[in-house]
């Protein structure tokens, strides 16, 4: 599947990063918190952000202190591992390094937040292959609304027809093809449940990035 420009998401698809930081850091601090949450709490939240995260605890779950104070709490739980452990999957510099002989524009857009994930990509020598590295936090969307991806594809100067967004999610796969990009769909042991609707959606659903090469 070839396009001019490719844009991935970060956690759960370039970094195998949701287990072992987002779904640990999010459910600790509820756990924390002694509050009562849904089961499926982290597909619910995964595409806010971490200030809509907060947000979204803080008024749906009635979690105490401001969300600011919500939010610093959850990304002290992640620094260290951003900064220390966290892997690329398996495969993923090969078909970066792939794609830029190629003269596409790669990119990245995440609900995670710069703070994380800069001295992550520095640390795996993935920072220079990307034209963007784009958090949610820099626009006025998330990645639940087609209107964010339509916004990409203006800034990158290219038809949304041209794009093709890689993610893990559900909630954001669905409103990026919507906004007419092409869609693959990543597996990721904590969207397992998904992988149904995944398939039914996505132009392409894959394990490995092996897969692409």
């Amino acid at each position: 599947m070839k396009k001019k420009a490719y844009i991935f998401d970060l956690d759960g698809t370039l970094l195998d990063s949701m287990t072992m930081a987002w779904k640990h850091a999010l459910l600790e601090y509820l756990d924390g918190q002694g509050v009562v949450y849904p089961n499926d709490i982290i597909k619910r939240v995964v595409a806010l952000g971490l200030p809509g995260v907060a947000k979204y605890y803080k008024e749906n779950l009635a979690v105490e202190g401001s969300e600011e104070e919500i939010y610093a709490s959850i990304i002290k739980k992640m620094q260290e591992k951003y900064n220390t452990v966290i892997p690329a999957k398996a495969n993923v510099e090969a078909l970066l390094k792939k794609l830029k002989a190629e003269g596409a524009s790669l990119n990245v857009l995440t609900a995670g937040t710069h703070r994380l994930f800069d001295p992550c990509l520095k640390r795996l020598g993935l920072t220079d292959y990307f034209e963007h590295t784009w958090s949610t936090e820099e626009f006025a969307y998330t990645k639940a609304q087609p209107i964010l991806y339509q916004e990409v594809a203006r800034i990158l100067g290219v038809e949304p027809s041209d794009c093709v967004m890689i993610d893990d999610s559900i909630t954001a796969l669905r409103p990026a093809k919507e906004a007419g990009f092409a869609v693959i769909g990543v597996y990721d042991e904590v969207s397992k449940d998904c992988e149904a609707e995944m398939r039914a959606l996505c132009d392409l659903y894959i394990y490995n990035f092996e897969e692409l090469l």
